[in-house]
């Protein structure tokens, strides 16, 4: 197994986009810590992928619904740092972890949105913020948001309000983490088949059908499409791009 240089931590990384953004950032050479909430042997497959490779990858357990469960899990993450990559610190945080909700503004309960607050918001503000601690100066933090942030499709008021409160976390945190130089920037997937959300875009043929007409690049979003941008925004070639939010669509409704 060689030594990497570089580490990275991805939330919700055993499926979807967090499993193709781990697998990416691999592929340039950082090792990579992924978070799981239930899918541990899931996440257990990418790590033994990426070892293949012949980089280091650990799964660890997180729910980020649960503030209180942060200082044990950074606690366990400096041991594992230590441990298992002979360093103290990492330089990349990935906030992919989430959950989705497909309801009306007017049948919205308020437990649904307290739960999309607390695991798409919340979770993503404060579990950042302990990061902080064992974040690299000069590192890079990518929050994923979503599209929908910005668009208005009718459904998605609850979900997309989480994204867009990201968006603004996303430019306020680059602001105020910039002398340590650290980049922080915010990348907005289009409609990508995966299985999130119920796996509406990828187990959909008419749905598919809908978000193709309406894409110019012709086809819907696959998880490997998110990663190599995520993995762009971790790299050198990154290294004056911060505050930004990226629409990763295929050129959606434009």
């Amino acid at each position: 197994m060689s030594v990497s240089k570089t580490v990275a931590l991805v939330t919700g990384g055993s499926r979807g986009l967090g499993r193709d953004i781990a697998l990416r950032l691999a592929a340039q050479g950082t090792a990579v810590i992924i978070t799981y909430n239930t899918r541990r042997e899931e996440a257990l497959e990418v790590v033994e992928q990426i070892k293949q490779t012949g980089v280091h990858a650990v799964a660890l357990q997180l729910s980020t619904e649960h503030t209180a469960a942060f200082p044990e899990f950074f606690a366990t993450l400096a041991d594992i740092l230590h441990a298992d990559f002979q360093t103290d610190r990492f330089d990349y945080l990935i906030n992919n972890a989430g959950i989705g909700l497909h309801m009306a503004f007017e049948n919205t309960t308020e437990a649904q949105f307290d739960l999309l607050l607390n695991v798409l918001f919340k979770g993503v503000y404060f579990f950042t913020q302990q990061a902080l601690h064992y974040l690299r100066d000069g590192g890079a933090i990518v929050n994923l948001s979503s599209r929908l942030a910005q668009s208005g499709v009718p459904g998605y008021s609850a979900y997309a309000s989480m994204k867009g409160a990201v968006e603004t976390l996303t430019r306020y945190q680059a602001k105020e983490l910039g002398p340590r130089r650290i980049r922080v920037n915010a990348v907005a997937p289009g409609p990508t088949a995966t299985d999130f959300g119920g796996g509406i875009v990828k187990d959909n043929a008419q749905f598919r059908a809908n978000v193709t007409a309406l894409t110019a690049l012709g086809r819907v979003g696959e998880a490997e499409d998110i990663g190599g941008v995520v993995a762009f925004l971790c790299s050198d070639a990154a290294r004056w791009v911060t505050a930004q939010r990226i629409e990763v669509s295929g050129g959606m409704n434009i």
